[in-house]
């Protein structure tokens, strides 16, 4: 018997509750179609008043089955088992697949997009989804389905582009009216107590003139102005410091 998992989904409050049909009804079409081509319905995760056309991700019922499906991990059913035949087309499991039974396509989504990325989502993730109702519709590569994800690409490509121009002119922007943007901060920024001291005591004239910059790191150090690493700042920052 190959393990899988049953997802069900009403998308109305009317569908919702005990004296409603419409999840025994799913179920009882996964299990009907799972017993006649060798499977065995471990776990069942249901979304109730979850619309269809609401990303896969997004729902708690699903996401709770991704969780399960990622934290076990599937057992060796051995040589590819194909589906009895039972007049709708069937499915070939393969070895060391996880599973994912529907109803039909429309249970697992109603938009046409949120199907295919949802299906895109979980092939990339080693799962084999199979509307009972027909076994080969997310098996098949249409035009239309290749088509849509043809542009789904070419948006996310554009948005991408779109993105890195806006960041880039807001660079620009921010340089020409700062004169800077990236890189490390200034010491004036990062340690502006430390950068008015450093111009006091420069300006300060011992015996000999201007106070040295090893003079000023020192004093800095002894007045508790330290850099990153909890040392005296090196002369070349309190050269920074002074001139900044």
């Amino acid at each position: 018997m190959i393990d899988a998992v049953a997802y069900i989904r009403t998308s109305s409050t009317t569908n919702v509750g005990e004296d409603k049909d419409s999840r025994t009804r799913q179920r009882a079409a996964i299990d009907a179609w799972a017993k006649r081509n060798g499977f065995t319905v471990s776990a069942e995760f249901y979304d109730a008043a979850v619309s269809g056309a609401d990303p896969v991700h997004e729902r708690p019922g699903f996401a709770a089955m991704l969780e399960r499906l990622a934290a076990n991990p599937p057992a060796d059913h051995g040589a590819p088992h194909p589906a009895a035949g039972d007049g709708q087309g069937g499915a070939s499991p393969e070895k060391n697949k996880k599973f994912i039974l529907v109803e039909s396509p429309d249970r697992f989504a109603r938009d046409l997009i949120v199907q295919l990325t949802g299906h895109d989502l979980l092939k990339a993730r080693g799962i084999e989804l199979i509307a009972v109702n027909a076994p080969d519709f997310f098996l098949e590569d249409t035009p239309t389905a290749v088509l849509i994800r043809q542009v789904l690409g070419a948006i996310a490509q554009f948005e991408k582009a779109t993105l890195v121009a806006k960041l880039a002119s807001g660079r620009r922007r921010k340089k020409t009216l700062t004169g800077r943007c990236e890189g490390r901060k200034p010491l004036a920024a990062t340690h502006p107590a430390a950068v008015a001291l450093a111009k006091q005591l420069r300006r300060k004239k011992p015996k000999g003139g201007t106070m040295s910059l090893r003079a000023i790191a020192a004093e800095l150090a002894a007045a508790g102005h330290v850099n990153e690493r909890g040392v005296a700042f090196n002369p070349r920052a309190v050269l920074e410091m002074v001139n900044s």
